[in-house]
């Protein structure tokens, strides 16, 4: 009997691979709307995040998100984003 593959994913903060699951996803919507995707499932492009606060700081200082989603993100985006993953820890 075959084991599942489990999907890895690499975090933009850290540079570290996780299984999908325990990873954040922030998605760039085909509209260009970006928010979270807790369930993985949204349409567009995405980039993905531990669920860490530090981990979005260091994506951020180095724009990783805005390269992996292809477009500039406004500085609100960026709280919101904070206050969320927060709220989840």
């Amino acid at each position: 009997m075959q084991t599942k593959k489990i999907p890895v994913r690499m975090c933009s903060g850290c540079g570290e691979h996780f299984p999908k699951k325990e990873l954040v996803r922030v998605v760039r919507s085909p509209e260009g709307e970006l928010s979270m995707d807790l369930t993985g499932r949204k349409p567009g492009r995405g980039a993905y995040l531990c669920p860490k606060v530090e981990c979005l700081r260091k994506a951020r200082k180095a724009k990783r998100l805005e390269r992996s989603l292809a477009c500039q993100i406004p500085e609100e985006v960026y709280t919101r984003l904070e206050e969320e993953i927060s709220q989840s820890e």
